[in-house]
């Protein structure tokens, strides 16, 4: 039974695709494990030396929220967390599971909570990770059940050490998420990431017309630094243009701020609206000016906000503020160009692959959009 229960444990864990989704998966499997009828996943904050609970699964009492945006306990209301976790460990004992009984002579802070929440009794276990503690897990009894026994506590040891090691791997796995989706020179987001974001932009566009806009820019003179300066400086170039379009992006509630590859950055915001977005734009030409040995930035603005047509996909959005961004080169205006706000702009933008082209957006002949496809 109990090795169906570890099975079932690492299996549930293994599903969750969300924080959430596993954090519950922790907790319900060590109930059902431990014959339980609540279980809840605390993280130890040693920096606030408070436990914050990250999840109540199961039976919840009045008042208990399955994911607490806010429920903390000091440590120090809780000894036996110092008595488990510090003393005993420090002797070589190692961490152990702990039982709490609502009758118990000495009325702790646990022992006080079973009692206001109509448990008879609750078995605690350490998570230990990389070798140290990570937080517990928390799994009880309602009134009237048959208190838990040392047999519980050694088994709630073993899951505390399977849901360990599922959070070491979700750590990995979170590590590996962050490098595939991030650019390592500027630490922003990477192309990927906008791709995958704008989908999901576009997607809420169309459910409740939510005001998607784009932001593509392209720093002028980094291959002018590279050639006299090196490269090295050429990447400290880029480094401290990524923190000035972090720092402008913060402007624009949940805005992305990506490098797409080589001199070309952009700024992804649902939200605020067109002119919100284009303020936001001016701010940042103007910051890019004012970078040592940069020679500012050609800035190109897409947003559904403006008249910008139909919009059936995310790419269109793209082409426009790829195309208002070289628009921008072309005339080296110091400003940003706005698709919708410039009728250049949109005709390059819709017009055929081959007068589509970067190269030719300068000179490229005026055309009547085609349908979207």
């Amino acid at each position: 039974m109990r090795l169906r229960a570890v099975v079932a444990l690492a299996q549930g864990m293994a599903a969750a695709h969300t924080p959430r989704e596993f954090w519950r998966a922790a907790a319900l499997g060590a109930c059902a494990g431990l014959g339980g009828s609540f279980g809840a996943l605390s993280v130890w904050e040693r920096d606030h030396g408070r436990l914050r609970v990250l999840v109540n699964a199961g039976d919840r009492a009045v008042g208990e929220e399955e994911f607490p945006d806010a429920e903390t306990y000091p440590v120090h209301q809780f000894p036996e967390i110092t008595e488990f976790l510090h003393e005993r460990w420090a002797t070589g004992a190692g961490p152990h599971a702990w039982i709490e009984t609502a009758d118990a002579p000495r009325v702790t802070g646990r022992v006080e909570g079973l009692r206001r929440r109509g448990r008879c009794c609750c078995v605690v276990a350490p998570i230990v990770l990389h070798g140290r503690a990570w937080g517990e897990l928390y799994v009880a009894r309602p009134a009237g059940a048959k208190p838990f026994t040392i047999a519980d506590a050694d088994f709630a040891n073993v899951l505390a050490a399977v849901i360990a090691a599922g959070i070491a791997q979700a750590e990995r796995l979170e590590e590996v998420r962050k490098l595939a989706f991030t650019d390592p020179l500027t630490g922003l987001a990477n192309r990927r990431a906008v791709d995958s974001h704008l989908d999901q932009a576009i997607e809420r566009y169309r459910a409740d017309g939510s005001v998607v806009s784009l932001v593509v820019c392209d720093l002028n003179g980094l291959k002018r630094v590279n050639d006299t300066h090196g490269h090295a400086v050429g990447d400290r170039l880029l480094e401290r243009f990524g923190s000035v379009l972090s720092r402008c992006g913060a402007r624009l509630p949940g805005a992305l701020a990506a490098r797409l590859g080589g001199d070309e950055f952009c700024l992804l915001a649902v939200g605020p609206t067109a002119d919100e977005v284009v303020a936001v734009a001016e701010e940042l030409c103007v910051r890019a000016g004012e970078l040592e040995l940069g020679e500012g930035v050609a800035c190109g603005v897409a947003s559904t906000g403006d008249p910008i047509g139909p919009l059936k996909s995310a790419r269109r959005l793209f082409r426009l503020a790829d195309a208002a961004q070289y628009q921008a080169k072309a005339a080296r205006s110091s400003k940003p160009v706005v698709a919708g706000r410039d009728g250049t702009v949109v005709r390059l933008a819709d017009a055929p692959p081959g007068a589509r082209d970067r190269r030719r957006f300068r000179d490229a002949p005026t055309v009547e959009p085609p349908p979207e496809t």
